[in-house]
């Protein structure tokens, strides 16, 4: 914790930090920092090793990439096709646009603590200095136990999506998972730079796959395939446009709705993930919002575009589509996609083979991040001290080696899926952490409803902000409330379906048990180390801001001595490419 003095150390004394007066921040506003960096006052843990520090070397392109590659993926590709046999073509669209919102209020909200100060913890550690010690030290251990879950799960999928090509017959899937676990941990432990190169361009792969299914089911829609079938917008009206779930007439309508919205917000999950980067990114005053508002874009623009159309092309009551909707065996492989399902009703061959290549490279990618967010988030909480100290080390190349190793430990757990037995144990598991993506949510937003609190009362002013959240602590709280609603109702339907009698029980255990975990880790944290909640007048809003307004001020004169012919490229592509890569 950091420890203030009311009076300036003496420059000739040694046991204090030097004090440097009259030095601007990069708004313009004056500041009182040490020679080290920091604030009036504020000491520097010397027996801090010099090993324990990421290394910024992330650029803007490579951090919108990750958070494209951990939130775009088999939920786009295939989820998509589950929520449109459930719900109807209108109640998919109008969910996702609205969850595509709540995910900007929370990523806006994000942002400006971000572009305040990038901290290499994460967003636990803005819980942890403006809100509450146990709520910094709950987000990042449920945060982590959802990675170390996911990446398992992803490699798994993975090696499911093989079988299109090799029968599990002749080849032991558990081989394809040894192989992609080694190619993704080697990604991780060559260094934030390569893996930053690696990560943008198979995202790029990504993103052009996504557009090219986009352009194929506009074409479909305006009668361009096979069949030259102009189909317009009359599945909206046979069948229709909303389908009852559970129930009849408004009610089930209502409820199919309702369950698109979960699915929705599921698809979302990940978009945050970005957040976690923050502490390797250049600039990250500039390149943190800008990646926050384009990711943001990109997501919204993919999603809403592809369930719009897929809507047009294809009934939600298409036999093709609820089979692909209710395989459980393949619902990693291209049979389970609606894209195939639009493909084969349009009457197009051979394509199949094709989009289960584009699977694989969407779960490998996503396997990929999640390493990569798992290590970083169980870095964050040993650079707080809410895990071993050892953890928060690095190598020469800033990769937090242990994090990464421990992380890759708990990715043995997607052996489990090579038996028949452990799949659904593994699913019931995969159901748990799931939650703890919406309480991830839900924690960023009460953050930075603290932290606008902090800087009211500190008299901090908003032209001060690098970046400030368009709809301010207001739509922080709207996206709070919606995140909380659907916490509690995301499973609603174990309560009138389920395999034993009008319950059931299992999902129900296994889809809410992570709100307890998460207010038991947090209590317990606060009994056992009776920690109190940050008064806004006392949180911290200045340790290594100083710090990070040196590196960017060094970072600017860099990029300005490289001559006016970067610029002009670096224009070219921002305007041009820049937007979709």
């Amino acid at each position: 914790m950091a420890i203030w003095h009311r009076k300036k150390a003496d420059p000739s004394s040694s046991g204090e930090p030097y004090i440097e007066e009259n030095k601007l921040d990069y708004q313009g506003h004056q500041q009182y920092v040490s020679g080290d960096g920091y604030p009036e006052g504020h000491i520097v843990d010397s027996s801090q090793p010099s090993e324990t520090k990421l290394h910024r070397g992330l650029k803007a392109r490579h951090i919108t990439m990750i958070a494209i590659g951990g939130a775009i993926g088999t939920g786009l590709i295939i989820g998509t096709g589950k929520a449109l046999a459930r719900s109807g073509p209108a109640s998919i669209l109008i969910s996702y646009t609205f969850v595509g919102f709540i995910v900007f209020m929370v990523m806006a909200a994000l942002g400006e603590m971000a572009a305040w100060i990038p901290l290499g913890e994460g967003f636990s550690g803005y819980a942890t200095r403006f809100c509450d010690p146990a709520l910094g030290f709950a987000l990042g251990y449920t945060y982590w136990f959802k990675y170390i879950i996911v990446t398992p799960n992803q490699l798994t999928a993975a090696a499911l999506v093989i079988q299109y090509w090799v029968k599990p017959e002749k080849v032991n899937p558990g081989v394809f998972i040894t192989v992609f676990l080694i190619v993704i941990v080697l990604i991780n432990y060559i260094g934030v730079k390569y893996f930053g190169e690696i990560e943008f361009w198979l995202s790029s792969i990504k993103v052009l796959v996504i557009c090219g299914l986009i352009i194929l089911s506009l074409v479909l829609a305006l009668g361009g395939g096979p069949d030259h079938d102009r189909k317009g917008f009359r599945y909206y009206k046979n069948p229709g446009a909303f389908k009852p779930y559970i129930d009849t007439g408004s009610t089930g309508k209502f409820l199919g709705f309702w369950s698109s919205m979960v699915t929705a917000v599921f698809a979302y999950l990940g978009t945050e993930l970005v957040g976690v980067t923050v502490g390797e990114a250049q600039n990250p005053r500039k390149t943190i919002p800008r990646a926050i508002k384009l990711t943001f874009f990109r997501i919204l623009v993919f999603y809403v575009l592809s369930v719009f159309l897929l809507g047009m092309i294809v009934p939600y009551n298409s036999k093709d589509l609820v089979f692909a909707a209710s395989t459980k065996v393949n619902s990693s492989s291209a049979s389970a996609s609606p894209f195939v399902v639009a493909i084969t009703l349009a009457g197009i061959k051979g394509l199949p083979g094709f989009i289960n290549g584009c699977i694989l490279l969407f779960v490998f990618s996503a396997a990929n991040s999640d390493l990569y967010i798992a290590s970083r988030t169980i870095y964050g909480l040993a650079a707080q001290g809410k895990a071993p100290a050892f953890l928060a080390r690095t190598d020469r190349r800033g990769v937090p080696i242990y994090s990464l190793g421990l992380s890759t430990l708990f990715c043995l757990l997607a052996y489990l899926n090579t038996s028949s037995d452990s799949k659904v144990v593994f699913g019931y598991f995969v159901n748990l952490v799931t939650i703890f993506g919406l309480l991830t949510w839900i924690s960023i937003l009460v953050s930075h409803v603290y932290f606008v609190r902090a800087r009211q009362a500190q008299g901090v002013p908003e032209t001060s902000l690098a970046y400030k959240s368009p709809f301010g602590i207001w739509g922080s709280y709207v996206a709070l409330f919606f995140c909380i609603l659907i916490s509690l109702t995301k499973n609603f339907d174990v309560f009138t379906k389920g395999s034993y009698g009008n319950f059931d029980y299992k999902n129900f255990i296994t889809g809410y048990l992570g709100i307890p975990l998460y207010i038991i880790m947090i209590f317990g944290y606060k009994i056992i180390t009776k920690t109190k909640g940050v008064r806004p007048e006392e949180a911290d809003l200045w340790s290594g801001k100083a710090e990070i307004d040196r590196e960017e001020a060094e970072f600017l004169a860099e990029k300005e001595a490289m001559g006016k012919g970067s610029k002009d490229r670096g224009k070219f592509y921002k305007t041009y490419i820049g937007w979709l890569f």
